[in-house]
């Protein structure tokens, strides 16, 4: 079983004239079960096409379409795959059929022996991220807004503030796990970043930051 984690768009998010202009990090998960997270704005359908076609891959090819959370500009082209089951933070459905899973106990939703949703609440109350074991890239969690860019890991005012949290502590909490969980990690506004061991040390004292 082999999968592979492939950035189609890297997300960026910045404060112009009092306005915030954001869009999301979108990933493309190739393997036996193809998944999309976080789709962009519902402006974005062309980027989204553009980026499938780049890798051989079909609307209908996708299994799984996930939102890391509520927000527009990660929900934007969910539309698009209608053959997948859609995850939407805590919510998991097909059609008018929404399915019943515990997130919120902490319960992973599993997908196969290499893929598996997780809760991850902070940036909002029903966060979740994607955690892919790959053969080349060691396990990669595509984590949304947990993570805004690498930047926040050593400037946490990134997703404290700028990004806003609602629940900084439960954030605060699953970012260190991630970061000991993960080889890489895919944030929410930002490029793909390897964890280094300077990260993961920071995470087993239970705070990411600044020395």
């Amino acid at each position: 079983m082999s999968y592979s984690v492939h950035v189609l768009q890297a997300g960026y998010s910045r404060l112009e004239e009092g306005v915030m202009r954001a869009n999301c990090t979108c990933t493309l998960v190739k393997g036996p079960a193809t998944l999309i997270v976080d789709t962009l704005t519902a402006w974005d359908k062309e980027v989204v096409m553009a980026g499938l076609a780049r890798e051989g891959v079909a609307c209908d090819d996708v299994k799984y379409a996930i939102g890391t959370h509520g927000h527009s500009d990660h929900l934007g082209n969910l539309n698009l795959f209608t053959a997948a089951t859609h995850i939407v933070g805590f919510t998991v459905g097909h059609k008018d059929q929404f399915f019943l899973h515990p997130f919120e106990t902490g319960e992973p939703y599993k997908i196969d022996e290499c893929v598996q949703v997780i809760p991850t609440p902070g940036h909002t109350t029903a966060d979740v991220s994607v955690v892919v074991k790959t053969a080349q890239q060691g396990t990669v969690v595509i984590a949304g807004d947990l993570f805004e860019r690498e930047e926040d890991i050593l400037d946490p005012s990134l997703w404290r503030h700028t990004a806003g949290s609602e629940n900084p502590e439960a954030q605060e909490k699953h970012r260190c796990e991630v970061v000991l969980l993960g080889d890489y990690i895919v944030p929410g506004h930002g490029p793909m970043f390897r964890v280094t061991e300077a990260m993961k040390e920071m995470a087993r004292k239970g705070k990411l930051g600044p020395p």
